[in-house]
């Protein structure tokens, strides 16, 4: 199946779909962040406070993931994205899976969720309180771990009907807003919440806050492809 505009109905089939594209995108990300200089890398990750010099300090293996979303999918207004800088040397057939999900994050947003509910067959149905619209949303472990009405601030990625997550999440709390939005800019204070969910800073203050908060002993990791 190389698109994803005729979804099967049953579970099985669905997380087939899922899993085979959720495969490609870890195979992109690898293949983009070694385009990515170990000095940039750097430099993200001391805005995260996890960086002093050329020296990392990471008090979980798995804060680096944040470091990698942030290297990959947002860049100074000089300079190109990652993540674009990749797409154009990359030879894709354009009908092809890896073509379709390279697309997707390409055009990836960042968004904070709200669970609403199961959807009928498989996944969440979320809210996406920043740009105001309904998410389909396909993650095995979110789906197994988070209850309704709960909140998830995440880069989604959506390659058809269904979204997944860029491969990080932070679970949020409205209380972490005052914090954010001191991080970010004094002239994004007038923008629409859509277009500070847009806005590099955004994230990244997101990342720092929920770092600072002890964000790693309120995740765990599940990935039933295996793999990192």
């Amino acid at each position: 199946m190389a698109s994803g505009r005729d979804m099967p109905l049953t579970r099985a089939d669905i997380l087939a779909r899922y899993l085979r594209l959720r495969e490609i995108s870890k195979s992109l990300h690898e293949e983009v962040l070694r385009s990515i200089s170990d000095d940039a890398l750097l430099k993200q990750a001391r805005r995260l406070g996890l960086a002093r010099g050329k020296t990392l300090l990471l008090d979980d293996m798995d804060e680096i993931y944040y470091v990698y979303d942030l290297a990959i999918y947002t860049a100074p207004p000089d300079r190109s994205r990652a993540i674009d800088r990749y797409a154009k040397s990359a030879k894709f057939e354009a009908q092809s899976d890896e073509r379709l999900m390279l697309d997707a994050m390409r055009r990836s947003q960042f968004a904070i969720l709200q669970i609403e509910q199961r959807h009928d067959v498989v996944g969440l149905i979320a809210t996406d309180i920043l740009h105001n619209s309904k998410v389909w949303l396909l993650d095995v472990g979110l789906e197994s771990s988070m209850d309704d009405g709960e909140l998830i601030a995440t880069r989604l990625l959506t390659p058809g009907p269904f979204s997944m997550t860029a491969g990080v999440n932070v679970p949020f709390e409205i209380e972490m807003l005052e914090p954010i939005c001191m991080l970010l800019p004094q002239r994004t204070g007038n923008s629409k919440l859509s277009q500070i969910a847009d806005n590099r800073h955004f994230a990244e203050a997101v990342y720092k806050v929920g770092l600072a908060d002890g964000v790693m002993d309120r995740m765990a990791y599940f990935d039933p492809a295996g793999g990192a």
